[in-house]
């Protein structure tokens, strides 16, 4: 399970791809969401991100790059792998990285970032993608041992407004920051031109997720401009 340094630089300047569905979704099946990772890594991303424990053990299965895993309980506040228990079920699904959050809010089981990272590092072999929302959370990541800071909660965890496509401000600031560690950009980069800019903005690498992988929401978009 263990991600060697060169296997983590082999993703610069490489394509990260998100597939997830929402539950209750047509799409919302481990097998399915499997089969969507490999089907992007035929298409050339370097790695891949999935949440949930069934996710990860299915697309560790199918893909033989990098899977960085997840696991979302509830809709508000910390919500993305919020506790060390569920950070440890997911390196010990198969994760070789395990996404979490990475802001400075309180986690539910009271633990500090540092902590929790602690015990990622401890109990498993996987590294620790720190979910970001701001450049205070990426300081703060950084500080607390995280291998990988991702702009993934930029606007959405009220410190910063929610840009039309991805906060390449943030990305821009974090980059200048000198953190040593690889800047995963994410969020609402929704084509290759925003994918593009946010490399030029100094992202080691790119997550791209519903632009790619949520059938309903690009349906939707060809729907509303169609009826304009």
């Amino acid at each position: 399970m263990l991600l060697t340094q060169p296997q983590l630089a082999a993703l610069e300047g490489g394509l990260i791809v998100s597939a997830q569905a929402y539950p209750g979704e047509a799409m919302r099946d481990p097998r399915t969401m499997a089969q969507v990772a490999a089907a992007s890594v035929v298409g050339g991303a370097v790695a891949v991100r999935v949440q949930g424990l069934a996710d990860v053990q299915f697309t560790r299965s199918a893909v033989e790059v990098p899977v960085i895993g997840l696991f979302k309980d509830g809709h508000d506040g910390v919500f993305i792998t919020p506790t060390l228990h569920h950070a440890l079920a997911v390196a010990q699904a198969g994760a070789h990285i395990v996404a979490l959050d990475g802001t400075r809010r309180e986690r539910p089981d009271g633990r500090s970032l540092a902590e929790t990272i602690a015990g990622v590092h401890a109990g498993s072999g996987a590294l620790v993608m720190a979910d970001c929302g701001s450049l205070d959370d990426a300081l703060a990541a950084a500080e607390a041992g995280a291998d990988l800071i991702g702009t993934t909660l930029a606007g959405y965890s009220g410190e910063r407004p929610k840009t039309e496509g991805p906060d390449l401000e943030l990305i821009a600031q974090i980059a200048a920051a000198g953190l040593e560690r690889p800047l995963i950009a994410e969020g609402r980069i929704h084509t290759p031109a925003h994918a593009r800019a946010a490399r030029e903005a100094g992202a080691f690498a790119v997550v791209v997720g519903t632009a790619i992988t949520h059938p309903s929401s690009i349906t939707s978009w060809f729907d509303a401009e169609l009826r304009r």
